[in-house]
């Protein structure tokens, strides 16, 4: 089964439990917010432009929109990002902390970079990473969201992440000239992360 057949058929499956479409959300909004707070961490506290101002706010308002949004779904569902209020909770605090190791690993061997070079090498690659994907899980989201008449949607998240991966490029494409392998190589690796998190997902619905 392709990849997008999986996720499309376990995201279907979410929506018409609200119970487990409020743990969805908050999943990804957990997810979200620890994008915002890795920006944040990442930004120099002088030498900070206003591509990575808007992302980092931009990213914590996704994360506050998406748990604005189980609202729609029940009263004082999920009232924060505790292990029983997620869907597979270890591979989705994992996904963005591993994605981070090995993006730090790859450009430490492959470009020989260290300190502030390594840290922004590393948020270009895993956002850009990210940022594929999330184009890819939000239209998905959106589709059965859709398709099912539900009150929640993510239309205004699927905007915005398409303006901040052509923001990304541009970035890369002054990073470095082999840019395009990079990004390749770094999103093949959260690819293996991205299923790891979605056969998770998977499994966690079998068990409810």
């Amino acid at each position: 089964m392709k990849q997008e057949e999986q996720l499309s058929k376990i995201v279907n499956k979410i929506v018409l439990r609200d119970d487990t479409h409020a743990k969805w959300l908050n999943s990804l909004s957990m997810m979200e917010n620890t994008g915002a707070r890795k920006i944040s961490k990442y930004e120099h506290p002088v030498h900070t432009n206003i591509i990575v101002l808007k992302h980092a706010a931009e990213e914590a308002r996704h994360a506050y929109y998406l748990k604005k949004q189980i609202g729609k779904l029940g009263k004082d569902a999920c009232p924060d990002y505790s292990y029983p209020y997620l869907l597979a909770p270890l591979e989705s605090y994992h996904y963005l902390q591993m994605l981070d190791v090995e993006a730090c690993r790859y450009i430490k061997n492959k470009l020989g970079l260290e300190g502030r070079a390594l840290k922004h090498g590393a948020y270009l690659l895993v956002t850009y990473a990210i940022e594929v994907r999330a184009d890819m899980l939000y239209g998905i989201y959106q589709e059965a969201l859709t398709a099912h008449k539900s009150k929640v949607n993510v239309k205004s998240i699927i905007a915005e992440e398409e303006g901040h991966l052509e923001e990304m490029q541009r970035m890369l494409e002054v990073f470095h000239p082999k840019w395009e392998k990079l990004a390749g190589d770094m999103c093949k690796v959260e690819n293996k992360l991205f299923q790891k998190w979605v056969s998770a997902i998977g499994k966690a619905l079998g068990k409810g």
